[in-house]
């Protein structure tokens, strides 16, 4: 079966059971798909520049935190030295809910997007390092011995050993990182400023506008499903 054949499959089947639950429910606050549909398409010139900006804090944030995470945690896992002082430090701030700071950083960056983007590179990052650095110390000492006794140096190892060892499990820690980014940002757009999804979402909530909030809901999920196959289609490429 095709991979657009398998979406067409899902689809249908999340479609089905929507409609039964909503037919179940029979509540306002649970619209069916129809319904959902048609006020998105209603909506479509409100909901388009809504999505960009959420579209642009997610991107930006998941690339901030990629960017400077993933490296470090490589770093970590292959340099004991430098795990010495890198893993104590994640252990303690990894566990803390990252959503947390979102007051404080409203208070450095104000109500605008640059907030939300830093909550979620935050957040990112730390993912980030935990994923890589356990990845980095998984691949086999044999590989790596077996680079420096052909004359490589860490610089070699590094790129022709731990980076392609690792590949999978840095699109795997994006795609967990790109589930987590979306909820912050849910969050984030939700509790201040007046763009974004998350906004759109609440607003419509609010106004008891469940159709509307649903085809915001939509719009977002939408979001997280072109991100993960941007990185599955990444993922196959860089791995052939």
């Amino acid at each position: 079966m095709s991979r657009a054949l398998r979406y067409v499959w899902a689809t249908a089947f999340v479609l089905a059971a929507w409609w039964l639950l909503a037919l179940a429910a029979a509540s306002p606050a649970l619209p069916g798909p129809v319904q959902t549909a048609s006020e998105l398409m209603a909506n479509a010139d409100t909901l388009a520049p809504q999505s960009a900006i959420s579209l642009e804090r997610l991107l930006v944030g998941l690339a901030i935190g990629a960017v400077l995470g993933a490296p470090l945690g490589l770093f970590s896992g292959m340099i004991p030295q430098v795990d010495r002082f890198i893993a104590p430090v994640a252990y303690i701030l990894y566990p803390v809910p990252k959503i947390v700071f979102l007051p404080v950083l409203f208070v450095f960056f104000g109500l605008g997007g640059q907030a939300k983007v830093a909550l979620i590179a935050i957040a990112v990052f730390f993912q980030m390092v935990v994923t890589m650095r356990d990845a980095a110390r998984a691949v086999p000492k044999g590989l790596t011995e077996a680079m420096l006794s052909l004359g490589g140096d860490r610089r070699t190892v590094f790129f022709h050993v731990i980076v392609p060892a690792t590949l999978p499990s840095l699109f795997s820690a994006l795609r967990v990182s790109t589930g987590t980014a979306v909820a912050i940002l849910f969050i984030a757009e939700s509790m201040a400023g007046s763009t974004g999804l998350g906004y759109y979402i609440m607003h419509s909530w609010s106004m008891l506008e469940y159709a509307r909030m649903f085809s915001g809901i939509v719009a977002m999920a939408v979001m997280g499903v072109v991100l993960y196959e941007v990185f599955d289609l990444a993922e196959h490429k860089l791995s052939a």
